[in-house]
């Protein structure tokens, strides 16, 4: 929708149940990329206690309505309305057929949402509110119904033809076209509707649930891309066998179904029985995918089965539930990555994405609770918030609860809302009655925003150990903190716990085993156990103790985390109070020595610790900034620690080679990740040369994007013609290519801008395709700190300008790019001034969609 004025806000205490029910719809597709009809015949009725007069108001956009019957009578003119975005039906019984015939244009739909054509392939994406775009209907996910749907289309040019649920009917209709039916027996939301037609092939596997049932997995690809699958599939049966060992959850179709597709706004989407995945995370080959690729497969793949139950089977009430769907999806395919893989480098990586999106996000103008009071587009709230946050405070559940009865209560929560649309309260209450714990101050985490502030004094007497608490948050809220203490001198761990902050401030005894005369140390909010900032008053000694030997893992690599921010912060000139920067950096450099050194240490482990936060992740929390400071600040640490560990690192990338066949497991890729972490401390030290030689002759895409990589961030000789030689080697390769566009948007130098301009008419390059213009754009505004916030504005000016091209076509796609504005309130006053102006543009702009004027307004404040 375009528009000039901000539409009124949706809010959640206005919600209400619709006055109809549709219990079931059968729907005839006949595809055409230029005028596709769709006849929609609904069983609907009145619910109970709805006014006997209350019209039925479907939603639609972008229609053109043919045809309207009621028990199969053409509705007369004067009984139904056509608005832009309703069709309003008057005069109504209790019950009724409701015939809708309509049309859309497929080859139109350039903002992906609704029916699309995608690489010449007719596909869908309903959520949150496509459907609309394909029929009238009510859409909105508390309306549950039964689909059976019938697709007609060319054979030669369609000939395959999927929608949700399980094949019952297919054939030749004359006049070169076919057809297929297909029936989903379980109700669910439109949102979940899929429907994919297009020249495919499938890779198939198999899978015997516990109770003996064989499930059909496909793939469907184009047939370039058939070899490149066996990864997804291997990853979708390990998701499966873990959901029914892991919390009971066992599949219900005879087919589970994938489809891979270039043009999409999401990573993937769980369409009941049919996935619709972005084709970045379905393809994978030791040549053409890295480590991290691989990774992301695993967790994208199981993240959208786990949603057949905690998604589907059990659905939301209204949008403003989406945290209770994704919140609770996401910690399931944390803790399913952790056991495939290592557990505490897994919580690492979720925290470091916790504490560079969300944190920001909830210090910021687009703070909101993981369930927001309101919202103009729903489409907005697709955010960090929604799903990394959401997913601690399921994590903070069943720390609380204990693994047992955190089981218990999700059996609850799924057995008792199966086939039904839940809220945050049903959740909530199915928590609390499993377990017997009042959860009512716990609640708090789903309708607050930011994120609470702890402060804690320990103290250490002839009694023992203790700390005192103290949060910021108001009302309090309920905290789980973890805490282990350690031996000073032996890093023995002398005690664990739990404490539950549910006060404003608490002093608490810790239990300590006998230490004789070895000083004991308080390891706080161990395993990241709250999404808190925690503050502790601690002297550098310590601190350098537990970065050496802290026996969480977690907080051991927070501790180092720490010292690199505090000396990187220094070298920016922003150093804190009482920090003794030399000595937090001989600390770090030791702490460093020894975990290269540690041969029990797991190497992806060791990786982390390598690796400097990011210069955003510096600027957090901070005002009056400068970003380009920050981005030289973290180089210049990062070189004087790879010249003063020159030795180690480059023990560290000999000894972490994987020679042999490629093997994506966790441990070949946590050498690969050692190896590499260790080559980008080394770049920047004289090394570039082996950088170039790495990427010439690696044998895998791991060690040649990495390698790549570093160099496309340097100034060193050999950038470019690496870069060039990339180029040719892979530009037949789109989702290869994608990685080169990133990394041409990090050039770090004044150069990097018009490089990007450049690029905006190369080749390689389709602003249609989403995962081009993320790479490209979103790399240069998110990624390339100098370039962005240069000097003279022309960073701010470029993007927004892009923004508003962009929302041309794809108006879900340029609201979420604005992101990279996040942090202009806290820029010094001129660069502010600058992000602030180029902000106003886009909310003075006239024909801008109702997803990016919201995006623009909430950043300003207006």
């Amino acid at each position: 929708m375009r528009t000039d004025v901000s539409p009124a806000p949706t809010r959640l205490a206005d919600y209400r149940p619709s006055d109809f029910v549709i219990d079931s719809i059968e729907m005839n597709v006949s595809l055409d990329p230029a005028r596709t009809i769709v006849r929609s015949t609904l069983n609907v009725r009145r619910r109970d206690g709805a006014p006997a007069d209350a019209p039925l108001r479907l939603n639609g956009e972008s229609l053109e309505l043919i045809s309207l019957k009621a028990n199969g009578a053409a509705a007369q003119a004067d009984s139904y309305d056509v608005e832009e975005k309703f069709l309003t039906i008057r005069g109504l019984p209790a019950a009724f057929i409701l015939e809708i015939e309509t049309a859309c244009a497929p080859e139109k739909n350039t903002a992906l949402s609704g029916l699309y054509l995608s690489s010449g392939m007719f596909c869908t994406q309903c959520e949150a509110e496509g459907f609309r775009r394909i029929t009238y209907y009510l859409d909105r996910p508390d309306i549950l119904s039964v689909f059976t749907v019938r697709i007609e289309a060319a054979k030669e040019a369609y000939p395959v033809l999927l929608a949700n649920g399980d094949m019952i009917d297919a054939g030749d209709l004359g006049g070169g076209r076919h057809y297929a039916t297909w029936r989903d027996p379980h109700p669910k939301p439109a949102y979940l509707f899929a429907l994919v037609g297009g020249e495919l092939v499938s890779v198939d596997d198999e899978f015997v649930t516990r109770s003996g049932r064989r499930v059909a997995l496909k793939v469907f690809v184009q047939a370039k891309n058939s070899e490149k699958c066996a990864y997804t599939l291997d990853s979708l049966k390990r998701a499966m066998k873990w959901d029914e060992d892991t919390f009971g959850r066992e599949y219900d179709l005879d087919t589970f179904m994938i489809v891979a597709v270039d043009h999409f706004n999401f990573g993937a989407m769980e369409n009941k029985g049919l996935n619709i995945f972005n084709s970045a995370y379905v393809l994978a080959s030791p040549e053409t995918a890295t480590d991290q690729d691989y990774e992301n497969i695993e967790s994208i793949v199981a993240h959208e089965y786990f949603h057949n139950w905690s998604g589907n089977r059990v659905t939301l009430r209204d949008w403003f539930q989406l945290c209770l769907k994704e919140g609770f999806t996401v910690f399931r395919d944390q803790e399913f990555s952790a056991d495939m893989r290592d557990r505490a480098v897994q919580r690492i990586k979720d925290v470091r994405r916790l504490w560079s999106n969300q944190f920001p996000e909830d210090a910021g103008p687009l703070a909101h609770p993981p369930r927001p009071s309101e919202f103009v587009t729903i489409d907005n709230f697709y955010t960090a918030t929604v799903y990394e946050k959401g997913a601690e405070v399921v994590r903070m559940l069943k720390t609380l609860l204990g693994p047992d009865k955190f089981r218990a209560a999700s059996d609850l929560y799924f057995d008792r809302h199966d086939g039904d649309a839940a809220t945050v309260e049903d959740f909530a209450r199915a928590m609390e009655d499993a377990s017997g714990i009042d959860l009512s101050q716990f609640r708090l985490w789903w309708s607050e925003a930011g994120t609470p502030h702890v402060d804690a004094t320990l103290v250490s007497d002839g009694d023992g150990v203790g700390v005192a608490l103290r949060q910021d948050a108001v009302p309090p809220r309920q905290i789980p903190i973890g805490y282990a203490i350690v031996g000073a001198e032996s890093g023995r761990t002398l005690g664990q716990g739990l404490i539950s902050l549910d006060a404003g401030a608490v002093d608490v005894r810790l239990d300590v085993a006998a230490s004789g005369n070895e000083r004991p140390l308080v390891s706080l909010n161990t395993g990241f156990s709250a999404p808190i900032v925690i503050n502790v008053e601690r002297s550098l000694s310590d601190r350098i103790a537990l970065a050496k030997a802290d026996p969480d893992p977690f907080n051991r690599w927070s501790t180092v985390d720490g010292l690199w921010r505090d000396i990187c912060l220094a070298d920016a000139g922003r150093r804190r109070d009482g920090i003794d920067a030399a000595a937090a950096y001989a600390g770090l450099r030791d702490a460093l020595q020894g975990a290269l050194a540690n041969g029990d240490l797991a190497p992806a482990f060791v990786a982390q610790l390598l690796t400097a936060p990011s210069a955003s992740d510096l600027m957090q929390g901070l005002d009056n900034l400068d970003p380009p400071s920050f981005a030289d600040a973290r180089q210049s640490v990062r070189r004087r620690i790879a010249v003063d560990l020159a030795d180690s690192l480059a023990a560290a990338y000999e000894c972490n080679r994987t020679p042999g066949a490629y093997d994506p497991s966790a441990a070949d890729a946590g050498k690969r990740s050692l190896k590499n972490a260790a080559l980008s401390l080394m770049v920047p030290a004289g090394r570039s040369a082996l950088a170039a030689e790495q990427a010439a002759h690696a044998a895998n895409m791991t060690d040649e994007a990495a390698a790549a990589s570093i160099l496309a961030q340097s100034t060193a000789p050999e950038r470019d013609a690496t870069l060039a030689r990339f180029y040719e080697r892979w530009r037949e390769d789109s989702l290869v290519v994608n990685k080169w566009l990133a990394w041409r948007a990090m050039r770090p130098d004044a150069n990097a801008l018009s490089d990007v301009k450049s690029l905006l008419t190369h080749e390689a390059y389709d602003e249609a395709t989403p995962n081009k213009v993320r790479a490209l754009i979103g790399g240069f505004a998110n990624l390339n700190l100098s370039a962005f916030h240069a000097d003279d504005g022309a960073g701010y000016s470029f993007f927004v300008d892009q923004l508003l091209h962009i929302d041309g076509r794809n108006p879900q796609l340029a609201a979420r790019l604005t992101s990279a504005f996040e942090i202009w309130r806290r820029l010094e006053s001129r660069r502010g001034a600058m992000a602030k102006a180029a902000l106003q543009r886009i909310a003075d702009s006239t024909g801008v969609s109702s997803n990016l004027r919201e995006m623009s307004a909430r950043l300003i404040g207006a």
